[in-house]
């Protein structure tokens, strides 16, 4: 009974039946007019059904570096410097790289080899003076002929070897050669390639004997085959599912731009209202309207970007607003606080820098309307002397947050984080008593990492003191909070360093799942 192969099966069991010993897939790819990838599926179908054999041999190819064409044409390095010593006799060994070089080859590479094949040797001057390279006998018997490498070489340049496998050499073993020219990395660069040979077995005659055509391969059911009725006499492409594919590159999000839009959509659907502001500030907003003291550390330089240029920002045109921020700073104001006991300088209020945390975006926008109820949310770029580690950068992102309710209370500070969180895939939030300078109570928050099988504090969270919210209209509780967007995305993304959110690492953000 014949039988039906898909045509490259076919013209591979033909070729091979024909040629009646082993043929390697290069020649059987140009024997039969096929790609080498289709011969390899074909050998691997027809060695399945035991009709053809494949065999394995691994070689070691050897290409010229561009110092290596360099040496097949004007020899190794050695060997000029080989030549050197025979003219000049003797060569000061201080001198040899500069020599080398006036004369163009590596001085390092021939120095190395001179000595290693014992070609030279190092020699102190009968009048004493600095050492000299002297070449020695087996020096002068080399410049007789080439060596046994040098001729490799040779071969290589000229085609007549591809692989370190097939030398042959007269006088010196062979796996000794191969392993000097395996050294030579300056001259040659080494690849191991496995090389497939395939043959046919007493089956495969037997098969070609009883009848083997070729039959039209299609790989899908089309309504023309089904019409004509040519779907009886057509192969039928089959495919592996399981094999390999190649990997699709496709355009996706950023990671920390995902986290930054998951935080978005996060505050939106809990009802928050999104506010922004410059990144430069004043002094004032920064600092100043959150009760924060003008000689607190925080604002000394070593903490701070100041700008050169403009050195100050305007204060608020509301001159009564600016008054009960100077009152709460020097006594305490109407807040029932004693305030700081200092008097209040307008000009360090003024100071322009780079602002240290969002919350002078959220403080701006209680500013404007004080009155409940309000929630809103900010995310943004802050800047400070940080000493750069695995979690901190001297500018990073930052989200903050308020609530402002008559109702406010610690344990609604509590719950709104904890749904926060939850949105972005953290089910495992606690909080630990904290102490921040602008609010009171205040509370460290933390979620639990299950990678690192530990909790990892986010974000800082109280409810704002008097001194801050009073002096700006409001007379309710403000529950507040703030944290690192980098944070976040370092536990989504279980990077290792939060530089790798900013690093150009193609190979890391082609990696990085889109689903968690």
């Amino acid at each position: 009974m014949t039988t039906r192969l898909p045509p490259h099966e076919h013209a591979v069991l033909a070729r091979l039946a024909d040629a009646g010993d082993t043929r390697k897939f290069a020649e059987l790819a140009g024997d039969c007019g096929l790609d080498q990838a289709l011969v390899s599926a074909a050998t691997t179908a027809l060695a399945e059904r035991g009709w053809i054999t494949v065999e394995e041999t691994s070689r070691t190819e050897a290409i010229l570096t561009d110092a290596g064409r360099v040496a097949s044409e004007k020899g190794t390095p050695e060997r000029q410097l080989l030549l050197l010593l025979d003219l000049e006799v003797k060569v000061p060994m201080s001198e040899v790289h500069q020599v080398a070089a006036a004369k163009g080859f590596d001085g390092k590479s021939a120095v190395q080899w001179v000595f290693r094949k014992k070609w030279a040797e190092k020699r102190k001057p009968d009048n004493g003076g600095p050492d000299e390279l002297r070449l020695t006998h087996a020096g002068e018997e080399a410049l007789l002929g080439a060596s046994p490498d040098e001729v490799a070489l040779g071969r290589v340049a000229r085609g007549e070897i591809a692989y370190l496998e097939d030398l042959e050499a007269d006088g010196i073993e062979v796996p000794a050669l191969i392993q000097g020219l395996r050294s030579r990395k300056d001259l040659l660069k080494l690849k191991t390639r496995t090389l497939r040979s395939a043959a046919i077995t007493e089956d495969g005659r037997a098969a070609v004997e009883a009848g083997v055509e070729a039959a039209e391969e299609v790989s899908a059911l089309t309504p023309e085959l089904i019409a004509s009725g040519r779907w009886r006499d057509v192969t039928f492409k089959k495919f592996d599912v399981t094999l390999p594919a190649e990997k699709v590159r496709a355009g996706k999000e950023h990671p920390l731009a995902r986290t930054m839009r998951e935080t978005r959509e996060a505050f939106l659907a809990m009802g928050f209202e999104e506010a922004s502001s410059e990144g430069v500030e004043s002094g004032f907003w920064d600092f100043d309207a959150l009760f924060q003291p003008q000689d607190h550390p925080a604002r000394e330089m070593q903490d701070t970007f100041y700008l050169e240029r403009p050195a100050t920002l305007p204060l608020p045109a509301d001159e009564a607003l600016i008054d009960r921020v100077r009152r709460t700073h020097e006594d305490g104001g109407d807040t029932g606080s004693k305030g700081w006991g200092y008097k209040w300088s307008r000009e360090k209020a003024t100071q322009a820098i780079l602002r240290t945390h969002t919350t002078a975006t959220t403080i701006r926008a209680l500013a404007e309307d004080p009155n409940p109820p309000r929630k809103i949310f900010t995310i943004g770029k802050v800047f400070r002397r940080e000493t750069v580690s695995y979690k901190h950068l001297a500018e990073f992102m930052q989200i903050d947050g308020i609530v402002v309710d008559e109702k406010a209370n610690l344990t609604s500070l509590k719950g709104t984080l904890t749904e926060f969180y939850r949105h972005l895939g953290f089910d495992k939030v606690k909080f630990k008593p904290s102490f921040f300078p602008y609010t009171e109570p205040s509370a460290e928050v933390f979620i639990y990492s299950e990678k690192h099988q530990d909790w990892i504090e986010v974000c800082g969270s109280g409810i704002f003191r008097p001194e801050v919210t009073e002096p700006l209209g409001c007379k309710v509780p403000v529950l507040a909070w703030g944290g690192g967007l980098e944070r976040i995305a370092l536990l989504q993304y279980e990077a290792s360093h939060i530089k790798a959110l900013y690093d150009d690492d193609i190979d890391w953000l082609r990696e990085v799942p889109l689903c968690r």
